[in-house]
Parts: structure tokens; C-alpha cells; sequence
């Protein structure tokens, strides 16, 4: 173990308990995640291949599994202030209405414009972007939590953001997509005819409501079609995962402080950044042998990555122009279902989560949408916070666990991320409280249809 490794993560914390470096647990894994490849070689993605889609900085911090502690810039330190540290809440009223001996404590991402913990790394993006002398930016975004953090990023900034929206939250969620517009990104619905992946997409599924893959693969033909542009996720990424480390490394310090031990970490899973980050240091403490904690990763049954994907390198996105990932996946070519209500849309899994799911150190669990909103609301009327659908995949689980704990009588502490506001959701939670929304579980020939597209060669076989 480096010396680097033996120094306590405290000491990376400012005086208000803020952290001053990202943490980065794939330097603690003894099996690291595997590479990216090049889909035209099948070899490790290089630096050199990766800086034509990625800022230079975000490729070597992708690169990099060995860093433990990376120094958080000054300027987006003080970006952070404007928000961070974020509230870590005990839900005593949940706690009361549900009548357990659990204690429930949730780390609250909400309290900023962008409504939701994307801010902390697309800050962290924009930044280098700028720092590199670039002009824009081009992403994609699901519900939308992404591309409003990003333009707001961007404002802050002074960079061009060009935002392609999955066309099924452009339609249903009118407001959050004029909050970008308002920060001064240009909104595209995905897929569009603006790129020449998107047409070939709807050509091959026409009226398609689109899927984060699709977006994906718009946004970065956008990148590299535009000099002096690249192309910023919101998730999946490792990158991404290390700048979400605030979450758990702000929750850690604040329950240290206290001398609260959490049981089990919840998190929702669509991509794996505000899982990864919050889980990060406490999985830390497990991989090094120091702490145990139960992690769960909790996912939409609509689109279920780990409960049942498979295993193998897959293309991250819809077009097939990205490089390939190892990670739980359902196809790159797997479109949920249009009545799929929040975010948590992407076919596969964080490389990070989907190691460490794979090594035993995660549970993982699917959900119905339908028990989802039932847990929002009831959060909701005794919490007084409206959470985002994403977000009350979290709470469903933590409720479920808290209840188990009423009936064993163990007085466990749980930890869940409330990743942020469903005040941008109302159509979804009106279908809800209308009774007009319904479940969709893939079948098993459904599923098949996606996997199908898997790449197949030597040693990625399903």
C-alpha cells in the first residue's frame, strides 16, 4: 500500500468539511475495471484516440486507476461553495411514520439550481473544457438533470452548450428543457435529422422516443464534426464517478463526526454516477479491509442492467461510435419502454460498479415504477421534499429495508442518496396520481432483441 493510501481521507477536507480532492476507488480495487477499447481494433483505448471526443485533463483522470486523491481545482472549489457541503438529513418523520427502530439518514443533492448532484461533475467538466482553450461542449441528456447542470456550467463559464435531449423527456418535460434554454444551451430532441447517427437510427426504428444511447451518439458526432469542441457525459464514465466523490466523501465526514456507522448505502443506478459517488469511500474502507458495509444498487425493472444484463464489452452507445466498455449491459441497441417515467434509461453500467458488482462487494435490485411514486409520495408528505423519480428508486429500497427492520426488531442505520427535485416530474407524478401509470417488465425476448447486438469476438461471448 502506497503512503499516499496510509494518509487518512480527512486530511482532504477543507475546515467546513469540504472536501479539497476527489477520491478515486478504482486505486483501491485489487481487480481494476476493465479498459475501454477501440471497437476498430479491439485494443486499449490510448490517450491520443480518447483526446479527439475528451478534454485532455478528463482523459488522463479516465486513464488513471492507480491516483488515489486527485486536488480539486481552486475555481471549482469555490464553484462548490455556492452549494456544497449538501445536507446530510436524518429522516426522523419517515422513521415515525413507518414505525421502525432503523434509523434513515439521507445525503440531500437538491439544494441547487440544476435540482440534482450532476452539477458536481459537470462543473468539473466545463472547467477543463475551458482551461483547454475550447469553444463548447456537446452532451446528451435523459431527464434532463444533465443538460441543466451543464448549461448552468457553461453560463458560469462562458463555453457554447449544445444539448441533445432523449425525445420522450424533450416532449414530457417542457420546463426543464426551457431551464437549459434559459442558461443559454441549444436543446435538440434525440433522435434528431440534425446528425447523420440519428438519422440512420430513426431510419432503423421509426418514431422511436429515443434512449440515452441514442443521445450519446449524436452528441459525440456533434463533438468531433465541430473544431474546437468535445463531448462530456453525465454519468457511466470513471471520470465521472471520481468528481461525484464528494457525495460520499462530505456524507462520511458528517456521519464520522457524529460516530454514525451506516449499515447498508442505497443508491439508484441508471448510469452508476451518483451511486459510485456516494458509495466511494465507504467502499474504500471495505476493499482495504478496514470497515463492511452492505451496498445496493437499485435500478428501474424497465430497464435492468445488473438484475439482468450480461457481463461483457459492449458499445456505450445506440450509433456504435463510441468506444467499447466492459459493464452489465442490456444492448446498445435496448430502448425502454416510452411509459418508463424518470431518468435511469441508459442500456448499461458504470465499468467501476459493474467490477465491483461482479467481485461480490454490491446486492443489486430492480423495482416497479408504480412502488416508486408510492414511496415519493409518502417521502414526500412527511419529509416536505418532492424528490426526482431517480431518487425514489433509493427511497423505495430504504423504506422496504427500514420495514424489514420493523419486523426483526434490528435497529439498523441506513444511508440513501437523494440525488434531487422532482419539481421538473409533475406529468409523471399526474399519471401516477391519475392512475394512469402503469408497469413494463421487459421480457426475456425482449431482452434478447438487444442483446443480439452485442459485439461478438474472441473472449466477449454472452
Amino acid at each position: 500500500m502506497s503512503e499516499e493510501k496510509k494518509i487518512p481521507y480527512k486530511i482532504y477536507l477543507e475546515e467546513n468539511e469540504m472536501p479539497v480532492s476527489w477520491y478515486n476507488v478504482r486505486a483501491d480495487m485489487k481487480n481494476k475495471p476493465a479498459p475501454l477499447l477501440n471497437p476498430g481494433t479491439l485494443k486499449p483505448l490510448t490517450f491520443e484516440e480518447m483526446r479527439g471526443i475528451f478534454c485532455d485533463e478528463l482523459c488522463r483522470q479516465e486513464l488513471d486507476d492507480t491516483t488515489a486523491y486527485f486536488e480539486i481545482p481552486e475555481e471549482i472549489r469555490k464553484f462548490y461553495k455556492m452549494y456544497r457541503p449538501s445536507p446530510l438529513v436524518r429522516a426522523y418523520c419517515l422513521e415515525e411514520k413507518l414505525q421502525t427502530p432503523a434509523k434513515i439518514y439521507y445525503k440531500f443533492e437538491g439544494n441547487n439550481t440544476s435540482g440534482s448532484h450532476k452539477l458536481n461533475s459537470a462543473i468539473a467538466q466545463a472547467y477543463y473544457a475551458k482551461q483547454q482553450g475550447l469553444k463548447g461542449v456537446t452532451t446528451e441528456t435523459g431527464a434532463g438533470q444533465w443538460g441543466t447542470a451543464l448549461s448552468m456550467a457553461c453560463a458560469y463559464l462562458g463555453l457554447d452548450c449544445q444539448v441533445y435531449m432523449v425525445k420522450c423527456s424533450y416532449e414530457q418535460k417542457p420546463f426543464r428543457r426551457e431551464v437549459m434554454r434559459t442558461y443559454g444551451a441549444n436543446v435538440t430532441p434525440s433522435p434528431s435529422d440534425t446528425t447523420e447517427v440519428g438519422r440512420r437510427i430513426l431510419e432503423e426504428f421509426p418514431g422511436t422516443t429515443g434512449s440515452l444511447g441514442c443521445a450519446i451518439s449524436e452528441a459525440v458526432e456533434a463533438a468531433t464534426a465541430r473544431e474546437g469542441y468535445r463531448y462530456v457525459l453525465g454519468s457511466v464514465l470513471t471520470q465521472v464517478l471520481l468528481h461525484q466523490s464528494v457525495i460520499g466523501l462530505e456524507a462520511k465526514a458528517a456521519m464520522d463526526k457524529y460516530g454514525i456507522k451506516p449499515d447498508m448505502i442505497i443508491g439508484c443506478a441508471g448510469g452508476g454516477s451518483n451511486l459510485g459517488g456516494l458509495i466511494s469511500p465507504f467502499m474504500g474502507e471495505k476493499l482495504r479491509g478496514e470497515a463492511d458495509y452492505r451496498f445496493i444498487a437499485v435500478e428501474p425493472a424497465s430497464c435492468p442492467s445488473l438484475t439482468r444484463g450480461k457481463y461483457v464489452y459492449d458499445f456505450c452507445d445506440t450509433g456504435k461510435v463510441c468506444p467499447l466498455a466492459k459493464m452489465y449491459t442490456l444492448g446498445s441497441g435496448f430502448m425502454p419502454a416510452p411509459n418508463h417515467a424518470g431518468g435511469l434509461r441508459y442500456h448499461g453500467m458504470s465499468s467501476v460498479l459493474s467490477q465491483l458488482y461482479a467481485d461480490g462487494y454490491m446486492e443489486a435490485v430492480s423495482v416497479e415504477q408504480t412502488s416508486v411514486f408510492k414511496a415519493a409520495e409518502e417521502f414526500a408528505r412527511v419529509e416536505g421534499i418532492l424528490p426526482a423519480p431517480e431518487s425514489s428508486h433509493a427511497i423505495k429500497v430504504a423504506i422496504d429495508e427500514a420495514l424489514k427492520c420493523k419486523e426483526t426488531g434490528e435497529e439498523k442505520t441506513i444511508l440513501f442518496g437523494l440525488t434531487g427535485t422532482g419539481y421538473f416530474d409533475m406529468i409523471a407524478y399526474e399519471r401516477y396520481n391519475n392512475g394512469e401509470m402503469t408497469d413494463y417488465i421487459p421480457t426475456d425476448e425482449d431482452l434478447a432483441k438487444g442483446l443480439a447486438g452485442i459485439p461478438k469476438f474472441p473472449g466477449n461471448e454472452i
